[in-house]
């Protein structure tokens, strides 16, 4: 029975026959301690010849009492005897001196066997596989686990404490210490996926021979809401390697006095752990397959604290970190690294499938339960079953594939696939579309995909992916209202989507999708194969892409980025003329030019002047107009009656004069309103093309109302500019919009050169009744409600105004940057209003006239 044994000062020595007894204390109090801890650790010599020692040689006499100045001597059994080592408790030996006996409750020199005091409390626990001993540590001993059974009740805790710090030594050389629960209270969790650091087929409660110093911390958990780490590749620690080998002078060279440490630079290969400088205890790199435990040492000695040990064939090598975080920041990294060259390893190997999707099953669990957060904790998984797809074709069945991704659904909650994974999950949603791991497994992969990624260009793997996803989706049973349900997982269920990036990654991949199925098609067509099957699977992709496009137009916070993203025409021209693409496309572009917001419904116009946008590819003068013009009409009326009302908008319309004629003469009130527009701002130069337009207008009855009301305004334009009148004119401060068309109603201003608006509650509504004003010099808009609508359409009609003042009113860059058409400007107030330096540099260069300015109060100034 392994035992502990304090030496006191002085006093007599037990005796006894074994040939290892202790001597006599005329050798001395060290010579006596020393051999003394050498008889409790190294007699006998293992445990096996323990056995065979208790077995065969007879009991050796009882231990017989040295006198004292006590009460009276007494005699004590052999520890190590038959009687001794057959009763069930625990016992400590005691050498007490003279100092101690009084405490101890004995005399001097007495030699006494006493049972172990219980635990008071719930104690870490130590079993032993050779001996079948149980030894519990109680929490009101040092620090002591193991066997160690507490100081000596006399106070001498200095010697005491050297004497367990030898025991450790020893015990520890002989390899059997492996923490399995906390110094105190409930036993410890265990570190993640502990059978992976030991290589042993023993049960998971380790022997001990107990070390007082040496006292193994409890192993970091699976993380929670514990600390992180980052994986550490290479890093600079204390060493020290102590030998297994069962012989006394290995022991005796593992104790703390000839105990050595060593500092090295630690490199954590993929393979195994090296030193910057190969020398000493690291002349040779340790193999991670040579590492049969791994676990974390609180306190190896009063000096050396926070110790990762490493159990080898032949040793213990103890790795000594600067505080607990890096302790258990080198025990996860060198977990990891043995745990990924052992899952290498193994998948590289293994031909069953139960076999790999068991390994899978802990690689993703590590993987995912890990406290290290780095890209390597991701990227070495995907490596390894991507290495495994590309090897093995195994996985092409559809219960194959199922169960594989229902392994790796995990793994891909926070990352993104690597390129075989991509092409495994295309196939098998091509292959299987119909199967519940689509929906249940690739849903979470593909949100992830469309919210995170930033280029496809970059990964078509990926887009690949969501393209086969979504058209998998639609053919399940209801694969409109699927589509509609998982676009609507992406988009959230607020009025806005929080993921900026999930609009364009959706529009490109059904871009993508749309091209490549007219690609198939002409591909057909070029073989001359026949089209029946091929063309209807192509038919149906494409209208299952259209529908989601259908889908994000319904969402108003997607409308404005979507028509961003259509306004340059992104399809091929063979989809422009195959007519059930344009007709599945309609609502979706009626959505967005029928929208009450200018900066969406101003988008189905060109991109820049001289490109056609959808407003021309709906045109009835275009090839591609399949509703007689009934979505162009309406595009065209939000345009007139909101933000397009201008001069430059209907120069543009008028080159499309045969498409408002058209509809005109079949009673479309839009069209008979722009083709009196053209007239009344004389933007028909040709006298054949006005008999023409007033020809159409009178040909119906809601075409000569419009042409009445144009004659009228024409009389009274006439009237209105007429020589006379006043030169200047000045508003009162309360005056409206319907005031200054009241007041222009009446008289002639054909001389009216100045006019003052300041501080009057006039809109931009007010400038239909300005242009009416040719000889117009001087117009003071200031603290008004004046607005970019109002300056972008006197910018087209008053091209002789000089002075302008814009002093606090709500114009923009918008607006501003229409003022370089007005090149008679001499002197421009934009004081207090929303103009960039940018655009004001722009304007400077475009108006040579210009004299005075006033920028105060702006980005320019």
């Amino acid at each position: 029975m392994p035992c502990r044994v304090a030496g006191g000062g002085g006093g007599g020595q037990a005796a006894g026959n074994h040939p290892f007894d202790p001597p006599s204390a005329a050798h001395g109090p060290k010579v006596s301690k020393c051999l003394a801890l050498m008889f409790c650790f190294s007699s006998p010599f293992g445990r096996r010849e323990r056995a065979a020692a208790a077995a065969a040689a007879p009991p050796p006499p009882p231990v017989e009492a040295v006198p004292g100045p006590g009460p009276g001597p007494g005699a004590a059994p052999d520890p190590l005897s038959p009687a001794a080592a057959a009763a069930a408790q625990p016992c400590i030996v005691v050498v007490e001196g003279p100092t101690g006996a009084a405490a101890a409750g004995g005399d001097d020199g007495e030699v006494r066997t006493a049972p172990r005091a219980e635990p008071e409390t719930d104690t870490a626990s130590y079993s032993s596989s050779a001996s079948g001993c149980s030894v519990t540590s109680s929490s009101s001993s040092s620090s002591s686990s193991g066997c160690d059974a507490g100081a000596d009740e006399d106070g001498e805790e200095e010697e005491d404490e050297e004497a367990d710090e030898e025991g450790g030594a020893a015990a520890e050389a002989e390899g059997q210490l492996e923490p399995l629960a906390s110094r105190r209270g409930a036993p410890a969790p265990l570190p993640p996926l502990a059978a992976c650091a030991s290589s042993s087929a023993s049960s998971l409660t380790a022997s001990s021979s107990a070390s007082a110093s040496a006292s193994p911390a409890p192993s970091p958990s699976a993380p929670g809401p514990g600390p992180r780490f980052k994986l550490l590749r290479e890093g600079d620690v204390q060493l020290c390697y102590l030998n297994h080998t069962r012989t006394v002078i290995s022991k005796i060279l593992s104790s703390k006095f000839l105990r050595r440490w060593e500092t090295h630079r630690l490199y954590l290969n993929d393979a195994c752990i090296s030193s910057k400088t190969p020398s000493g205890f690291m002349e040779r790199s340790v193999p991670y397959s040579s590492v049969e435990e791994l676990c974390v040492v609180a306190r190896w000695d009063a000096g050396h604290r926070f110790c990762v040990r490493l159990v080898v064939q032949d040793g213990s090598l103890l790795l000594q970190a600067n505080n607990a975080y890096m302790r258990d920041q080198w025990y996860h990294s060198i977990l990891w690294k043995k745990c990924i060259f052992k899952y290498r390893n193994i998948l590289k190997k293994s031909t069953r499938p139960e076999v790999v999707l068991k390994e899978l099953k802990s690689l993703v669990e590590l993987a995912t339960s890990t406290p290290l957060q780095d890209e390597c904790v991701t990227n070495a998984p995907m490596e390894i079953v991507s290495r495994l797809l590309e090897e093995d074709e195994a996985w092409t069945s559809r219960g194959g594939s199922e169960q594989l991704t229902a392994t790796l659904a995990p793994l891909l909650a926070n990352t993104a696939p690597s390129p075989a994974l991509c092409r495994f999950f295309s196939r098998h949603c091509a292959a299987h579309p119909r199967s519940p791991a689509v929906a249940e497994r690739l849903t979470p992969v593909a949100q992830r995909i469309l919210k995170h990624n930033v280029d496809f260009g970059k990964f078509p793997h990926m887009r690949r992916l969501v393209q086969d996803y979504i058209c998998a989706l639609h053919m399940q049973n209801g694969g409109d209202e699927v589509l509609r349900r998982f676009v609507a997982s992406i988009h959230g269920p607020g009025s806005s989507c929080p993921h900026p990036r999930v609009l364009p990654n959706l529009v490109a991949v059904c871009l993508a999708a749309v091209f490549s199925s007219f690609e198939e098609r002409r591909s057909v067509e070029a073989r001359n194969e026949t089209q029946g099957l091929v063309l209807e699977h192509a038919d149906c992709q494409l209208q299952c892409y259209l529908s989601v496009l259908l889908t994000v137009s319904e969402y108003d916070d997607w409308r404005p980025g979507l028509a961003q993203l259509l306004q340059p025409i992104p399809f091929p021209d063979d989809a422009l003329a195959h007519e059930p693409f344009i007709r599945s496309f309609m609502p979706v572009m009626e959505r967005i030019g029928k929208d009450s917001r200018c900066e969406v419904h101003q988008l189905v116009l060109g991109i820049r002047e001289g490109k056609e946008g959808w407003f021309h590819v709906y045109c009835p003068s275009s090839l591609a107009c399949v509703d007689e013009g009934e979505l162009w009409c309406s595009m065209l009326e939000i345009l007139l009656h909101c933000c397009c009302r201008r001069k430059r908008f209907l120069v543009q319309l008028a080159k499309r004069l045969g498409a408002c004629l058209l509809l005109a003469l079949r009673d479309h009130t839009v069209a008979q309103e722009a083709l009196c527009l053209m007239l009344e701002w004389e933007l028909l130069t040709q006298e054949d093309q006005k008999m023409q337009v007033v020809t159409t207008l009178q040909s119906t009855a809601s075409g000569r109302e419009h042409y009445a009301a144009l004659c009228r305004r024409q009389m009274h334009l006439k009237e209105l500019q007429q020589k006379g009148g006043p030169r200047k004119l000045t508003l009162p401060s309360r005056s409206t919009d319907a005031d200054i068309a009241r007041l222009l109603s009446c008289g002639s201003f054909g001389n009216l050169e100045c006019l003052s608006l300041a501080f009057t509650h006039v809109t931009s509504a007010c400038a239909e009744q300005l242009i009416k004003l040719p000889s117009l010099r001087y117009l003071n808009l200031w603290a008004t409600q004046f607005g970019d609508s109002g300056l972008l359409m006197i910018s087209e009609h008053l091209h002789k105004l000089q002075v302008l003042n814009l002093c606090e009113t709500q114009v923009s860059d918008k607006g501003i940057a229409a003022l370089a058409s007005m090149t008679s400007l001499r002197k421009l107030n934009l004081n207090s209003t929303k103009l960039s330096a940018h655009t004001f540099e722009r304007l400077k260069q475009k108006l040579p006239a210009l004299q005075e300015f006033d920028v105060r109060y702006t980005e320019a100034w």
